[in-house]
C-alpha cells in the first residue's frame, strides 16, 4: 500500500531543497512530535549515496535508525530512495503559493495506515514551518 502526504511551503525552491537535504536543517525539523528530536544526520546525496537519521524522544526512553539508499535524485524536482524493503519518492512542485513538497511511501504493517499517515504528515509540517521561519530571518 502506498501513503502520500503533501505540504506547501512559501519559499524559493533552493531553499526547499536545501533544507530538506541538509543534515543541521534535518535535525532540527526531523519529528513527528515535541518530545522527539532528531540528534544525528548524514546525507550523500547522489544516487547510491545512503542517508541516516537518529530519532529519539527527548526523555530517553526509545529511538530508532531511519536509514536508506538514494535511488534517484533531480535536484530541484525529485528524491528516491528505499529504505529497508520499502520505498518512497518526494516530489518538489513550484506552485503560485511556494512549493509543494509530496512524498509517497510504502507503508507497512505494524501501524494503521492513518497513523503512518498522521507520522510523516506531521514531520512534512514540521518541516514547512522550519523553512517559513528560517526564511523570515533571512
Amino acid at each position: 500500500m502506498r501513503i502520500t502526504v503533501e505540504t506547501n511551503v512559501a519559499a524559493p525552491i533552493d531553499q526547499v531543497w536545501r533544507a530538506y537535504t541538509t543534515p543541521a536543517d534535518i535535525m532540527k525539523w526531523n519529528a513527528a512530535s515535541d518530545d522527539w528530536h532528531t540528534t544525528k544526520a548524514a546525507v550523500d546525496l547522489r544516487e547510491g549515496g545512503v542517508f541516516s537519521s537518529r530519532v529519539e524522544a527527548k526523555d530517553g526512553s526509545m529511538g530508532f535508525d531511519f536509514a536508506g539508499t538514494y535511488t534517484k535524485i533531480v535536484e530541484h524536482k525529485r528524491i528516491e530512495y528505499a529504505f529497508g524493503e520499502r520505498k518512497a519518492e518526494v516530489e518538489f512542485v513550484p506552485g503560485p503559493k511556494g512549493i509543494l513538497v509530496r512524498v509517497v511511501f510504502d507503508g507497512e504493517s505494524t501501524h494503521s495506515v492513518e497513523q503512518q499517515q498522521g507520522g510523516w504528515q506531521a514531520i512534512l509540517d514540521n518541516f514547512a514551518r522550519y523553512v517559513e521561519a528560517k526564511q523570515t530571518k533571512s
